[in-house]
């Protein structure tokens, strides 16, 4: 967890800094209250510790500030003044605590431990999984009650992992969640650190797999139905059943699909006795074109990746060649006599994936929270008749245990016999997680716990105990139900109806809705009636394209910001260039690999919902903040890893800006940073993303730009920058400079965290060349000494 501390005492910060990093805490300094508001806008803190005594901004004007800003941050307050009146001024402000100097280090250790579990909410006093356990009030990590001997930063990252066991950490998320900003190393130290807990982990007897490495991504604690499957459990992660119910639907649509299949092949036979036969016509070969064009992209679908290839290899013959030669027809008989064998060989019973349905397989998953036993028990028999399989907890924190190990699907929450305060907490706390889990206030008394249900519930009326049972569980069936289909709403337009199916097998178990269209005829129609989230578009198809389709949908001032994915068999580079001029987004090709499909499919999700809310993110300056900004950016790099595409990143630093707050005031810099974040708003494209990055810093990330196009364009801001005016309250206009820096992706690095050291080091390299440059990384010459140097 990161302390911010806020103390003006060199001795006393550095007593502060040494007690709490003995405690396993990452910790920051700042010296002022001006300079901790400006961290707490750039990083995520779970706790500040400031003393109230503070130059420019004293301890209880930073916590009137921060909980005017909606910072729910714990605050602990730690002063020399004792007096009543004191204590309840900087109370009133919005800390959570006071602590008089001097202070006993073992109580301020407790308050500190006290305040961060206010914050834990849904995280229990001690984390459990499979038979490794964190306590962190002790801070201490067992396995099978051998307790392990960990570094501070092996600890944090066992914590981190536990805390977020859904979650895949890169290296760049673990540096930035456990090592401060001052003292982040580079990705090595992860894998160091990775290297020596596993052999720890080991060494106390658990599987040297237990940290995961997912090839590509990064880290994660291993699901423990994988851990547990050769203990005959049956316990299955969620991410366990979303690949089993894919195989299945994807096996399905295989069996579904054969005569179509069949007749598609029975084509190209047509096509190799017309070649034999020397009198293959124009209409055959195209219509023999299509169905190789239809087969290679729907064949690797389905493991087939050799049949996939060689419908391409056909494709690509009957495409290229009006008429085929000698040597070019035996390829061609050849190729369709090995495509058939593939499918022949796939379609034997022998060799096909069962579609053979476990009963598990669906099975919904509902924690049940109530007190009273018999009422527990009663719900018991009833969720065997309607396959739910069934969890129960008399208690909250019995539940978060549950919660933590079993991932359920839905929680039938009895209040009665609880804690108010800690069933708020609980309830709240359940709306942040990574996957929101929807709650039914069950209970014997409606109105009492009617504004509860409200706020939690989705606005449902609580289910009353009295209701006979069955009626209870149709009830708990239409919420996780409906709940599949809130998540998003994909439409596709193929006109090959085996690949609309099996996109819609693939996205189903993640709760993404799908419409599919075969008729493009069909597209407005559709579009308007059951409005998208997200739009896949094949490129060939009859009557009109797909890049026609996205040309049109761009131009459309309803529509022109609706996600765009092609997904086709076309990899050829003029056609990815069309399609990327026509305005999509992303371009996938077929066959359809089922996981990449989905993951670019959340991740565009994602990322529009990111830039809807841009503007409202930074309070002052109406853009995205740091902390936000890292995702949304990271976001950026993966999609510049899986196409062909480019990216600049960006640092903008306003210059002599602290000069201006100390003879104008801050509210005439932070007018400033307005107008600059506007000005830089005003010129951005639909595709940057734009973030404060603290302070007088700005981050831009250029989607799209080379080095030297990103130099370009930041100097034409620049010079806009120089030559405007920015007005002050009392009429005088200020003249402002600018220094930048441009780093690339992936000419300088593909890492997130890389860049921004890169990008820091480059700017260092601005400011000394004077005020207003611009300067591009690994290149000898700052931007406008370049530009001079060429006019004369």
């Amino acid at each position: 967890m990161r302390i911010l501390v806020v103390e003006d005492d060199e001795l006393v910060a550095e007593a502060l800094q040494t007690l709490l990093v003995d405690l396993n805490y990452a910790v920051e300094l700042a010296t002022d209250g001006q300079t901790a508001a400006e961290l707490v806008e750039a990083f995520e803190y779970d706790l500040i510790l400031s003393d109230v005594m503070l130059p420019r901004l004293d301890g209880v004007g930073l916590c009137q500030q921060l909980r005017s800003q909606g910072y729910q941050i714990p605050i602990l307050l730690l002063t020399g003044k004792d007096s009543s009146h004191d204590r309840a001024i900087g109370l009133d402000a919005g800390a959570d605590d006071y602590v008089v100097k001097p202070f006993d280090p073992e109580e301020l250790a407790a308050r500190v431990r006290a305040l961060l579990r206010r914050g834990e909410a849904i995280k229990p006093p001690i984390l459990k999984w499979e038979n490794l356990q964190l306590d962190p009030r002790a801070c201490e990590v067992k396995y099978q009650d051998v307790l392990l001997k960990l570094t501070p930063k092996e600890y944090a990252l066992v914590e981190l992992m536990m805390r977020n066991t859904r979650r895949v950490f890169s290296c760049g998320m673990i540096l930035e969640h456990i090592w401060t900003y001052e003292d982040t190393p580079g990705e090595e130290a992860v894998r160091t650190h990775i290297k020596g807990l596993r052999q720890k982990l080991k060494a106390s007897g658990a599987p040297t797999d237990l940290i995961e490495t997912v090839y590509g991504i990064g880290y994660r604690l291993k699901p423990l139905a994988e851990l547990k499957k050769n203990q005959g459990t049956s316990v299955q992660t969620p991410e366990v059943k979303i690949k089993q119910q894919t195989m299945s639907a994807i096996a399905d649509i295989w069996i579904k699909f054969q005569p179509r299949i069949q007749e598609q092949i029975n084509q190209l036979d047509k096509a190799v006795v017309a070649v034999t036969e020397g009198c293959l016509n124009n209409e055959l070969r195209q219509s023999a074109q299509q169905e190789a064009h239809t087969l290679a992209g729907g064949l690797g679908t389905f493991g087939l990746s050799k049949g996939s290839q060689l419908a391409r290899e056909i494709e690509h013959l009957l495409r290229s060649h009006s008429s085929l030669d000698a040597k070019q027809s035996l390829q061609f008989q050849q190729d369709v006599e090995a495509l058939r064998r593939e499918i022949n060989y796939a379609s034997q019973p022998a060799t096909q994936v069962t579609s053979d349905r476990q009963d598990e397989l669906g099975q919904w998953v509902v924690l049940v929270i109530d007190a009273d036993t018999p009422s527990r028990d009663a719900l018991a028999t009833e969720a065997r008749q309607h396959q739910i399989r069934y969890l129960t907890a008399e208690s909250i924190d019995l539940a978060r245990d549950l919660i933590q190990e079993q991932s359920p699907h839905l929680i039938l929450f009895d209040p009665a016999g609880q804690s108010p305060i800690q069933s708020l907490t609980f309830l709240e706390a359940l709306l942040y997680l990574p996957l929101p889990i929807p709650v039914l206030i069950w209970t014997a008394d409606e109105e009492r716990y009617q504004e509860m249900a409200k706020a939690y519930s989705s606005g449902q009326r609580p289910i009353s105990k009295s209701l006979p049972l069955q009626q209870v569980w149709d009830r708990v069936e239409h919420t996780l139900q409906s709940k599949g289909g809130k998540e998003a709403r994909i439409m596709i337009v193929d006109d090959d109806p085996q690949i609309l199916e099996t996109v819609a097998a693939l996205c189903k178990p993640w709760g993404l809705e799908v419409i599919g269209l075969d008729e493009p005829t069909q597209f407005w129609e559709t579009l308007t009636n059951s409005p998208p989230d997200l739009l896949l578009l094949d490129v060939e198809m009859p009557e009109i394209g797909g890049i026609d389709l996205c040309r049109v949908v761009r131009n459309d001032i309803q529509w022109e910001q609706l996600p765009i994915i092609f997904l086709t068999a076309h990899t050829e580079a003029d056609v990815v260039n069309q399609v990327y001029a026509s305005g999509a987004d992303d371009f996938i090709s077929k066959p359809i690999v089922g996981p990449e499909l989905v993951v670019r499919i959340l991740n565009r999700l994602e990322r529009t919902r990111l830039q809807r809310r841009l503007s409202t993110i930074d309070p002052l300056a109406r853009v995205l903040s740091r902390h936000e900004s890292t995702h949304a950016l990271e976001l950026l790099l993966s999609e510049v890893a899986h196409q062909p595409r480019s990216m600049c990143l960006v640092i903008l630093e306003i210059e002599r800006l602290q000069q201006i707050n100390d003879c104008f005031g801050y509210a005439v810099g932070d007018s400033i940073l307005r107008q600059f974040a506007q000005a830089l708003l005003g010129l951005a494209s639909t595709e940057d993303v734009i973030a404060r990055r603290g302070g007088n810093q700005f981050l831009v990330g250029l989607l799209g730009a080379t080095k030297a196009e990103g130099g370009q364009r930041v100097q034409d801001f620049l010079n806009v920058v120089h030559k405007t005016p920015y007005s002050i309250p009392d009429g005088t206009n200020i003249q402002i400079t600018c220094s930048a820096s441009v780093v690339h992706c992936p000419e300088d690095s593909q890492d997130f965290q890389d860049l921004c050291i890169l990008a820091e080091e480059t700017l260092t390299e601005a400011r000394a060349l004077g005020w207003g440059q611009v300067r591009i990384a690994n290149q000898s010459l700052s931007l406008p000494a370049k530009l001079h140097a060429e006019k004369g």
